[in-house]
């Protein structure tokens, strides 16, 4: 909470975030002010309500710093993405700030419920969400009535969601957080005016675009996507991968096209099981910056880390178990949430070089397998097993495997194991050397 503190006018509130924090880190059912009023050991949920509500703090500050935060730790900025998608929360009602039946990602569907675009700072060394923007519907903009009673502020306009990611990314820009690279979906990869905005900035960018966009070929020709890919000769289909998924490499057949403008590309990507299968990227190279075919994928590939963070952040650390109704509340709860997921983030990211003993594996049918296959790297999910473990009162549970000098890992799941996670019950729990109980992260302990 050190780097949060100037983001809280008096010690109480910060006191105060520093348990909502703590309770949304926790192995809770629902992360509501009531469950996290009573991880606290607070009598009544006036606490946590007030944090959100009523108490003097700045909820852009802390996304500031939480963002400062990921950057600084995850490093690698010219290794870096900066990936632009939206994400819904369903509710039942009709008076949450910007509540209206749309399209839900998380649903799937047309459902009742907000939207709020984030940014998400994808490293090699792992990837946070850093800034994130409620999207406030035309129809909500328009009525006075109701913004008076969600508490949106007077001079919050009407914006699109590109319009919100440009917002976001002229945030960045201006503090020197934006990676060289950005990347989005189709509803960021159509807008003309998000494009032309990276342009000016000099930033690079691989959007998606629908199949239906008309690009100009050399020639001076302008067609669909779709109908440029067909240009594509056999020879000029390049197999690549995506960047490791959860099941391994995400390997497909690629292909690219010169546009009218040398600074701009198409890139097409092809399923190699499904031929039929094609999605499409519009690529600006920004002038002096030398790029490859293979940087292009790169970027292209790295869409997938924010779905893993909306994952992350709503299965673990309360991102969308907000229960409130407010405009104010609802950023609040928001930049908590993120400072949550991405302390876990940045510590499984510290840990990970000192955690991972991995062996290689066998490169052919005949070498044997290595009798100790190795320790597999903190993931985020255990990071925050381990933070409740040695936060909580008493003795930490002896469930976690202590590596090698006293170093916290997870050996691989043996074969027939049905948990995530196989650990011999003879394990010592989570010490450091000499028995003692590990410490806390320096960033955790204040």
């Amino acid at each position: 909470m050190a780097g949060l503190a100037g983001c809280f006018a008096r010690v109480e509130p910060r006191r105060q975030a520093r348990k909502y924090i703590t309770g949304l880190v926790a192995d809770l059912p629902q992360k509501n002010c009531w469950t996290l009023a009573e991880q606290a050991g607070d009598h009544t949920p006036d606490r946590m309500q007030r944090l959100l509500e009523r108490a003097v703090w700045d909820s852009a500050a802390v996304m500031r710093a939480v963002r400062e935060f990921a950057v600084a730790h995850l490093g690698d900025a010219a290794g870096a993405v900066l990936v632009i998608d939206e994400s819904g929360q369903e509710k039942a009602g009709e008076h949450t700030a910007g509540v209206k039946r749309q399209y839900l990602g998380c649903a799937g569907r047309v459902a009742n419920g907000i939207n709020v675009v984030y940014a998400s700072y994808a490293a090699p060394a792992g990837h946070a969400v850093i800034a994130a923007r409620l999207y406030v519907p035309a129809d909500w903009a328009a009525d006075q009535q109701r913004r008076r009673a969600a508490g949106i502020p007077d001079d919050l306009e009407f914006a699109t969601k590109p319009q919100l990611a440009t917002e976001i990314l002229t945030e960045l820009i201006a503090g020197g957080s934006c990676p060289p690279w950005v990347t989005g979906d189709e509803v960021y990869g159509r807008d003309a005016r998000l494009r032309a905005f990276l342009e000016a900035a000099r930033t690079g960018y691989v959007l998606k675009i629908p199949c239906s966009l008309r690009i100009t070929l050399p020639s001076g020709q302008k067609t669909r996507a779709d109908h440029a890919a067909r240009l594509v000769p056999a020879r000029a289909w390049q197999s690549a991968s995506a960047g490791q998924g959860s099941k391994g490499e995400r390997d497909y057949g690629w292909a690219w096209l010169a546009t009218a403008s040398p600074r701009h590309h198409l890139l097409i990507r092809r399923s190699l099981t499904d031929p039929a299968d094609l999605a499409y990227f519009y690529c600006h190279v920004p002038a002096g910056r030398a790029c490859s075919f293979t940087t292009l994928i790169r970027v292209a590939g790295r869409r997938w880390p924010v779905e893993e963070d909306f994952r992350l952040g709503k299965s673990w650390f309360g991102l969308a178990d907000s229960q409130v109704r407010r405009y104010t509340p609802i950023c609040r709860q928001l930049a908590l949430a993120m400072a949550a997921l991405t302390v876990c983030v940045v510590t499984a990211a510290l840990a990970r070089p000192r955690t991972s003993t991995l062996t290689r594996p066998p490169a052919s049918p005949n070498q044997l397998p290595p009798e100790d296959p190795g320790l597999i790297a903190l993931t985020v999910a255990e990071i925050k097993r381990v933070f409740n473990l040695i936060t909580a009162p008493g003795s930490p549970s002896a469930t976690t495997c202590a590596g090698p000098g006293g170093d916290v890992a997870i050996r691989p799941e043996p074969a027939g194991s049905t948990s995530e996670h196989a650990c011999a019950s003879e394990q010592p729990a989570m010490i450091g050397h000499e028995g003692r109980p590990k410490p806390l992260p320096r960033f955790l302990r204040r």
